[in-house]
């Protein structure tokens, strides 16, 4: 199994920044797709980015030119900067590892880490 352990959340006033990590117990390389999701009080969780195993990168639309997803295979880590940051972005982020075999599919989830910001 992978563990995935997440730091950075906080409390940060509008237009402020803050840096995501995940850090993984295996070589992050192995795993295919690597990205942040985000649920909001009385919201539906939602992929906020994702980055491959090749570093092809997707954004949602209400964060792109905003955030930046990356991953560090030497550290074995991915990160989530986030720069103007607005009230609509608190929620609690959770990173998600996804591995795909030639025989089934493998997600693996973080404890989740708590972002809010302050308007």
């Amino acid at each position: 199994q992978v563990q995935l352990v997440e730091t950075g959340g906080g409390l940060v006033q509008a237009g402020g920044s803050l840096r995501l990590s995940c850090a993984a117990s295996r070589n992050i390389f192995s795993i295919n797709v690597m990205g942040w999701y985000r649920q909001a009080p009385g919201k539906q969780r939602e992929l906020v980015a994702a980055i491959t195993s090749a570093s092809t990168t997707n954004y949602a639309d209400t964060v792109k030119g905003r955030f930046t997803i990356s991953r560090d295979n030497a550290r074995n880590t991915m990160y989530l900067q986030m720069n103007s940051l607005k009230p609509e972005d608190t929620a609690v982020y959770d990173c998600n590892g996804h591995i795909v075999t030639g025989l089934r599919n493998y997600d693996y989830w973080g404890q989740g880490t708590q972002v809010t910001v302050s308007s």
